[in-house]
């Protein structure tokens, strides 16, 4: 049987909203919520709950949007999500340059991730327009509010896919580019892995800093016994002087594993396993690339964001 579509507003009860709050510390309206959430769940531990948000605020701030904040944790014992919103008109400061204006308390049960991160996602796609935002801290009531939620067209798919867990490119190489605008750009995003299109923006191949070592070092010369002739690292040297004439299409790998934006997160974790890679191309329906998924953030998003 097909489940039925469900969105962020299926959690939230209008006995869970507090509308024109004038608080300007986002400690105290968090801490407001936290206990309307205990008023109604008694079960609700407000100390533990509170430092389970800190501890997540210290890794991962939670400003996602310009003047929304989302704290939220895992709690266990939960069955089904909590949820709590505080609007404040004027905002309010919570750990970030930018004022908070609508706050979102999401407690999740700590084995559910699969929920977990769709409802993170699912607000975050809500919440993308600051317009939204501006209009929902001036609800003056909860019917107001979840009226806002309520025509928000934006569904909780069934399981996690690729693109709930997409990160952008630091920067994309073209085909054309010489080798030295490789390495200004590895330079410049720290990245140890870049996408290489071509002009139309469709995939040809990748270019990591472990290619632009075998391309300044032969395998042959790895074989060397005696390597002190090239102690002074002059296979690179000799790479630099033409870094400026030779092209990204010269040193690419043309073939490279990747995964498609509709694939659901075990299939990552599969492949994150089967290649050991640290990181997995995304590509949209279209064959280009849509965004990357890096192992480091698709463990932490599992287990502990």
């Amino acid at each position: 049987m097909k489940k039925e579509n469900r969105s962020f507003c299926n959690f939230l009860q209008p006995n869970n909203v507090l509308c024109g709050l004038t608080d300007t510390d986002g400690k105290v309206v968090l801490g407001k919520l936290i206990s309307l959430l205990k008023r109604h769940f008694p079960a609700l531990d407000e100390e533990f709950t509170g430092k389970e948000i800190a501890n997540r605020e210290a890794l991962f701030p939670t400003m996602i949007a310009p003047g929304l904040a989302l704290p939220h944790a895992r709690i266990p014992g939960l069955t089904e999500p909590l949820t709590a919103i505080a609007c404040i008109p004027e905002g309010c400061d919570f750990g970030a340059s930018s004022k908070a204006k609508v706050m979102i308390l999401l407690l999740t049960p700590v084995d559910n991730p699969n929920l977990h991160i769709q409802l993170l996602s699912a607000l975050a796609q809500a919440f993308k327009d600051e317009a939204v935002t501006e209009k929902a801290s001036k609800c003056t009531n909860a019917q107001d509010l979840l009226a806002l939620f309520s025509a928000d067209d934006t569904t909780i798919p069934d399981f996690l896919k690729a693109s709930d867990l997409l990160e952008p490119f630091p920067a994309v190489l073209q085909e054309t580019d010489s080798v030295l605008d490789a390495i200004k750009k590895f330079a410049m995003t720290k990245s140890e892995e870049l996408p290489v299109v071509d002009n139309t923006g469709d995939m040809r191949g990748i270019l990591s800093m472990a290619d632009l070592l075998k391309y300044s070092l032969p395998e042959h010369l790895l074989w060397l016994e005696d390597m002190s002739p090239i102690y002074e690292l002059q296979p690179f040297s000799d790479m630099l002087k033409t870094a400026d004439e030779n092209k990204v299409a010269d040193v690419m790998r043309e073939e490279f594993t990747m995964a498609n934006i509709d694939d659901p997160a075990v299939v990552l974790a599969k492949t994150f396993l089967q290649t050991n890679l640290p990181q997995l191309i995304i590509v949209d329906a279209d064959g280009k690339p849509a965004g990357m998924v890096t192992l480091k953030n698709f463990a932490a998003k599992l287990f502990w964001e």
